[in-house]
């Protein structure tokens, strides 16, 4: 009999907990199930009645095991509490709106058993609004152009073996790439598509500015394309730079020079500083996340752990 972790990031999901839980439950009832469960709820500062039914929930199941953050920290310091705490032989992080359907975890469990230490499902589509395919689109295409193993839909819905976890928790770093981090060791992995389902109750949590804080995160922590489209710029600045010096001394040599007034002054002025602006701008994402390394702050801070045998 393998034990099956679940990893549940909750934050503000009170409409679908109860759902969530008994779905998962009901796939491991039966004689002719062989594994039993557990699933690991990370409640990451919820301001609803999450944490409520979440304490409910374990009183009545001795498999599940609440943990609850003083404030919310984010989903993937959720996702790391989870991961820590967990003991199974398979670990499954799974979102707590029902968009992943739990019962694929049959099929990831199943590739698992033929010798995959990573199982990835992975967005072929989604149900959700115009707008957010639009940009999940957008930002794996630019995730994929540093690194093209990442499936085109993107995925958080994953299964690890306990070796490909302890491996992924041996890394370090407070603003990583959770996509790049699974797929980075290259162990043997398959991959399951799936169709995101449309959220049934409550709003998505996941703001714009998170969103965009996650492409930060992606398009820096993958690649160095940022830096190097920098060094791009500038020695195509600094060529256009001398060639432009060039015209101007001969011209000025001849007793001719074409360019009078401020018009194509105030141009290259522009030109020039708006790209050292940008630049500077990327340069201060990297010093932003070198200074956040250096302070070393814990990425997440437990308030309460909740389950049968650690009560209030």
């Amino acid at each position: 009999m393998s034990l099956i972790s679940y990893v549940v990031p909750v934050f503000n999901n009170s409409g679908s907990l109860e759902l969530m839980w008994s779905t998962i439950a009901g796939l491991f009832e039966g004689e002719a199930c062989a594994d039993d469960y557990e699933i690991v709820f990370v409640n990451d500062g919820s301001s609803d009645n999450s944490l409520d039914q979440l304490k409910a929930i374990a009183k009545r199941d001795p498999r599940v095991i609440v943990i609850s953050f003083t404030r919310n920290f984010g989903q993937l310091p959720a996702i790391l509490a989870g991961y820590a705490r967990s003991t199974g032989d398979a670990i499954i992080n799974i979102s707590a709106d029902l968009q992943d359907p739990p019962e694929l975890t049959l099929e990831m469990i199943s590739q698992w058993r033929t010798g995959n230490e990573v199982v990835i499902a992975y967005r072929s589509d989604r149900e959700d609004g115009v707008l957010a395919s639009v940009f999940s689109r957008m930002a794996y295409a630019s995730v994929r152009s540093g690194n093209r193993s990442v499936p085109a839909g993107g995925f958080d819905f994953v299964l690890m073996s306990r070796k490909a976890l302890e491996l992924f928790l041996s890394m370090k770093g407070r603003n990583r790439f959770f996509q790049g981090d699974v797929l980075w060791a290259g162990l043997r992995c398959s991959f399951i598509p799936y169709v995101r389902r449309r959220r049934a109750v409550g709003r998505s949590q996941y703001t714009f500015a998170k969103k965009l804080k996650l492409f930060f995160d992606f398009t820096i922590d993958s690649s160095y394309v940022p830096i190097r489209l920098m060094s791009l710029c500038g020695a195509l600045l600094a060529i256009s730079g001398i060639g432009y010096a060039g015209v101007i001394v001969l011209a000025k040599l001849a007793g001719n020079v074409p360019f009078t007034g401020w018009a194509p002054l105030m141009v290259v002025i522009l030109v020039t500083s708006g790209m050292l602006m940008l630049m500077l701008g990327v340069i201060g994402e990297y010093l932003w996340r070198i200074l956040d390394e250096i302070k070393a702050k814990p990425l997440y801070v437990v308030e309460r752990e909740f389950s049968q045998g650690v009560q209030e």
